[in-house]
């Protein structure tokens, strides 16, 4: 009997690091984008700035994702072209070929307004936002006071740039700590400013969601 739940033990372990391993090769919801935050460019931080503003919708990541390539097949790459191209085309072609349609233009709002807000607070930089706050509790007031932006879509933006911005620390979803919990993944043994952490995160919200679906 003893060798028995030596056994079961043993296979459980085995479980628990062939699932951490495979976390810790989870692709960035950034880098699946073809998104570079290593670059620290406010170019690639303002296509993670849009991608996270769709992430934060309630609406599905494939609708998301294919949301944002739109914007960026349509040449909508900064807020200066996003709010030249205006409303009607946000909503039509760029929203509908995403897959939006119950809040294509609650979005399409959100968008412009956002972008009117980071050129006039910030000149249109997002690197002009993390140098001008204080802290990392700074940092993230200074995203919620954008339109529409709550702590989801806060947190979606700032977790993939711990590893670049000193100052970008949010703290992990209540559900990916339960499902890191869950499936024996300790948290604890990553540096939350490291590469790896963001990795083992964004597999975990993947893992979550895919669990919900099924």
């Amino acid at each position: 009997m003893l060798a028995q739940s030596r056994s079961g033990y043993s296979r459980c372990a085995q479980s628990a690091d062939t699932t951490r391993r495979a976390l810790e090769r989870s692709l960035l919801y950034s880098e699946e984008l073809g998104i570079d935050l290593a670059r620290q460019s406010d170019a690639e931080y303002f296509r993670w700035f849009l991608a996270s503003l769709l992430f934060g919708a309630r609406i599905s990541e494939t609708t998301a994702k294919n949301t944002y390539r739109s914007f960026i097949r349509h040449g909508l790459t900064n807020p200066q072209k996003i709010l030249k191209a205006g409303w009607d085309f946000l909503v039509y072609p760029v929203m509908r070929e995403g897959g939006y349609v119950r809040y294509d233009g609650r979005k399409s709002t959100q968008v412009l307004r956002d972008c009117e807000m980071l050129i006039a607070d910030y000149g249109g930089r997002l690197s002009r936002l993390y140098d001008a706050a204080r802290d990392a509790r700074d940092v993230e007031e200074k995203l919620l006071a954008f339109y529409g932006v709550g702590p989801v879509t806060m947190n979606i933006f700032l977790r993939e740039l711990r590893p670049f911005w000193a100052k970008a620390d949010p703290d992990p979803l209540p559900a990916v700590e339960r499902l890191a919990k869950r499936l024996s993944i300790n948290l604890n043994r990553y540096s939350r400013r490291s590469l790896m952490f963001a990795r083992v995160e964004a597999g975990l919200i993947r893992r979550r969601r895919e669990l919900a679906a099924t």
